[in-house]
C-alpha cells in the first residue's frame, strides 16, 4: 500500500509540476529573447542622432565603432549603400517596413529598425544579436525549475510515504489482531488509530471480539451445565449397579469410565480456549480404542480385525480428538449393523497422509451425502458422528470418503494430512454409497 501511495504521489505531483513548469520554461525563453531584442533596439537608437547630422560613410563607421556593440554587430543601410558589416540579404532590408522586425541569421538574429530622417530620407539600422545573448540565462533557469520539480516530487513522495506508513501500520495491526483472534486468542483487542475509516473498523473489530467472546463464554457455560446434568442419572445408575460377579464389576467399570468422560467434557467446556496439541500416535489411539470396544464386540459376537497399527504413525491432531472420531466410526458400526456383523479397522500410512479405514459387513448407507451433513441422520441418531469425523479430517487438510467395503457393507475412510500444503488447495469430498449416521 505504501508503494501504491508513493506512486500516486509521484504521478499527481509530476503532472502538476509539468503543468506549471513547461509554461514557465517557455516564458523564460521568451523573456530572454525579448531582453536580447530590446538591447539590440537600444543599440540601434544610439546611431539615430548621428544619422540625423550626416550620412558620411567615414563618420558613420566611426560612430558604429564607438557603440558598445561595435562595428561587428551594427550596420546602416542607406539608399544604394551599406555602412558596416551586414548579415542580412538585400531583399530582407527592402522588406523592412515602418516597424522593426527580427530576421534569423547564421549564429543568431538580426534586428532591422527602419528610421525616417529629415528631408524624406529613410534608412534601416541592422543590429546583430548572437545566439548566446538570446539564450543567456535560459539553461540556468531551466535547471533551477527542474530542481524545483524534482524537489516537489520528492517531497510529495516523502509525505505520501509517511501517510501510507500510518495507514499500513494501522491496517497491519488490525490484520495481526484478526489473525490472532482467528487462531483462538479471544482476548486480543486493537487500539483504533489511523484514518477515520480504520478507526471505525478497529472499533467494529473490538465490538465483534467482545460479542464473540461473550457468546463463546455463554456457550461454554451452557455446555458445562448440560454435561453436569448427566451426573444425576450417573449417580442413580451407580447405585442401581449392585451384586457381585464379573458382570457387575464390568458394569461398575463402565460407569466409572462414563463418569470420567463426563468430567472431561465439563472441564473442556469451561476451558476458555483449546490447548494447542502437537499431535499423537494414531496407532496407539487405535489400539486403545479397539481394546475398549472389544468387550462389546465379544458380547455381540462380532468378528473384528485391526490392521497396520503395529507401526507408529504420527498425525497432527490431539489424541482425544482422534479417539472421539474413532469412537464415532465404531459406534456407528455397533448401532447401525445387526449383532454378529464383523468389522475391520485399517491404519494406512502414505506419503504426507495417514488414513483410518473402518469397514463393516453391514447393509451399507442409503444416503451418503446426507450422512456427512451435520445434524442429519436416516437411522434415528443425532447425525453428528460423521460430521465430527469430517471436521477433524478437514482441520488437517484431509477429507472423508465413503466407499463400498470389501466385507460387503460400507467403508468410511478418514484421511489426515500429515504435511502442510498450500492454503488454496481444498480437500475434495468423494461420496459414494453409504448409510446415514
Amino acid at each position: 500500500m505504501r508503494r501504491s501511495i508513493a506512486l500516486v504521489a509521484v504521478a499527481v505531483t509530476a503532472m502538476v509540476a509539468l503543468a506549471f513548469l513547461i509554461p514557465l520554461a517557455m516564458a523564460v525563453k521568451e523573456i530572454a529573447e525579448t531582453r536580447a531584442i530590446a538591447e539590440a533596439e537600444r543599440q540601434a537608437t544610439t546611431i539615430v542622432p548621428v544619422l540625423a547630422v550626416t550620412d558620411d560613410a567615414g563618420a558613420l563607421q566611426r560612430a558604429l565603432a564607438s557603440t558598445p556593440a561595435g562595428a561587428e554587430r551594427l550596420a546602416v543601410h542607406l539608399p544604394g549603400r551599406t555602412v558596416g558589416f551586414s548579415r542580412v540579404a538585400a531583399a530582407e532590408v527592402a522588406r523592412a517596413g515602418e516597424r522593426a522586425r527580427t530576421v534569423p541569421v547564421a549564429g543568431g538574429y538580426a534586428l532591422l529598425k527602419p528610421v525616417a530622417l529629415a528631408g524624406g530620407r529613410r534608412v534601416v539600422i541592422e543590429v546583430y544579436a548572437p545566439e548566446q545573448d538570446v539564450t543567456r540565462g535560459v539553461a540556468t533557469s531551466w535547471t533551477a525549475l527542474t530542481g524545483v520539480a524534482v524537489a516537489l516530487v520528492a517531497g510529495s513522495v516523502a509525505v505520501g510515504d509517511r501517510l501510507g506508513a500510518r495507514v499500513v501500520r494501522s491496517a497491519r495491526r488490525l490484520g495481526d489482531a484478526a489473525a490472532s483472534f482467528g487462531s483462538g486468542d479471544l482476548s486480543v483487542r486493537v487500539t483504533p488509530d489511523g484514518p477515520p475509516e480504520l478507526v471505525a473498523l478497529g472499533r467494529a473489530f473490538n465490538t465483534m471480539a467482545d460479542q464473540v467472546a461473550g457468546l463463546l463464554s455463554a456457550e461454554r457455560e451452557m455446555a458445562a451445565d448440560l454435561s453436569h446434568r448427566l451426573r444425576t442419572p450417573l449417580t442413580a445408575l451407580r447405585l442401581n449397579v449392585g451384586g457381585v460377579g464379573q458382570e457387575a464389576e464390568q458394569s461398575r467399570l463402565a460407569v466409572d469410565r462414563l463418569e470420567r468422560a463426563v468430567d472431561e467434557i465439563i472441564e473442556a467446556a469451561r476451558r476458555p480456549t483449546r490447548p494447542i496439541q502437537s499431535g499423537c500416535d494414531a496407532a496407539e489411539v487405535l489400539r486403545e480404542r479397539l481394546a475398549f470396544w472389544s468387550a462389546l464386540a465379544e458380547d455381540q459376537e462380532r468378528r473384528w480385525e485391526l490392521v497396520g497399527a503395529d507401526v507408529p504413525s504420527r498425525v497432527p491432531v490431539a489424541a482425544a480428538d482422534l479417539g472421539a472420531a474413532v469412537d464415532a466410526l465404531l459406534g456407528n458400526v455397533f448401532r447401525h449393523t445387526p449383532q454378529g456383523t464383523g468389522f475391520r479397522v485399517t491404519l494406512h500410512q502414505g506419503s504426507g497422509i495417514a488414513g483410518i479405514l473402518v469397514a463393516d459387513a453391514g447393509p451399507g448407507i442409503a444416503d451418503p451425502q446426507g450422512a456427512l451433513r451435520r445434524g442429519q441422520s436416516g437411522a434415528g441418531s443425532t447425525g453428528l458422528g460423521l460430521d465430527i469425523v469430517r471436521r477433524l479430517a478437514e482441520s488437517t487438510g484431509g477429507n472423508v470418503r465413503i466407499e463400498p467395503s470389501a466385507l460387503g457393507g460400507v467403508c468410511v475412510n478418514l484421511w489426515l494430512r500429515t504435511e502442510s500444503r498450500p492454503a488454496e488447495s481444498r480437500p475434495r469430498r468423494l461420496l459414494r454409497r453409504g448409510r446415514a449416521h
